[in-house]
């Protein structure tokens, strides 16, 4: 018993610190596109409270809450462990109708919640500058530039509902661009199955994971450049 409380206390510390540093890319993520609509015109994510960092403002019930909740425990009752995790935060509103140039105006308002995050990764480099930085500090940070780096390219992805979609849509032709934007509903559904699809097939023995072969170099990359740029040469990691 004594041996098996350590254990679970490391957990929860880990589960913790995990939730926190996705907690805050999110949200962050979020608030961003907020304050990019207000600069370009539009007031309705200030009206609605949403330019804020309390998390409560930002739970989705169905995103944050419910699937995720049915997934876990799904997965527990069924293969004893969690393969994989999906959800959302409740998207900032944005009218716009109050932009100049809706379509274009809407692309930037999507690219800022990427370039959010790849600006948090990029301040949290900047740790490994201290030459006395403690094991678990260094884990933490380095926890957390992957955590943003992952969440801006994946959001890159030019699938509607994805902050990349948003952007194509703001850059394609009309008529493609309207086309596109139809293609929401069906975006999430391969979204999800980009993520999930992976990990189910893993456990029938199938190695199918087009997502970790084109993005795992790519993010080993984009880790490698953050810290270069932070004026960081080797992290040990």
């Amino acid at each position: 018993m004594n041996d098996a409380a350590p254990g679970a206390m490391s957990m929860a510390l880990s589960i913790f610190i995990a939730v926190l540093i996705a907690a805050t890319a999110i949200i962050l993520h979020e608030v961003a596109h907020g304050y990019a609509a207000l600069a370009l015109g539009d007031e309705t994510a200030l009206k609605a409270g949403r330019l804020t960092l309390n998390p409560v403002r930002h739970v989705d019930r169905v995103g944050t809450l419910l699937l995720p909740g049915v997934l876990m425990l799904a997965q527990l009752l069924t293969v004893g462990r969690i393969l994989f995790m999906f959800g959302w935060a409740k998207p900032v509103p944005v009218d716009a109708r109050n932009f100049k140039a809706p379509r274009q105006m809407m692309a930037l308002v999507a690219l800022a919640g990427p370039a959010m995050n790849f600006a948090l990764a990029f301040l949290a480099a900047h740790a490994f500058r201290f030459h006395a930085l403690p094991p678990l500090a260094g884990q933490i940070a380095g926890q957390f530039i992957l955590l943003n780096l992952a969440l801006g390219l994946f959001n890159l992805l030019p699938i509607p509902p994805l902050d990349g979609g948003r952007v194509a849509v703001g850059i394609l032709p009309l008529p493609i661009a309207r086309v596109w934007a139809r293609l929401e509903n069906l975006g999430l559904l391969i979204v999800l199955a980009l993520i999930a699809l992976p990990s189910i097939l893993r456990e029938a023995g199938v190695a199918f994971d087009p997502l970790s072969f084109l993005f795992g170099p790519v993010l080993n990359w984009a880790f490698h450049a953050v810290l270069w740029l932070a004026g960081v040469r080797d992290v040990g990691l």
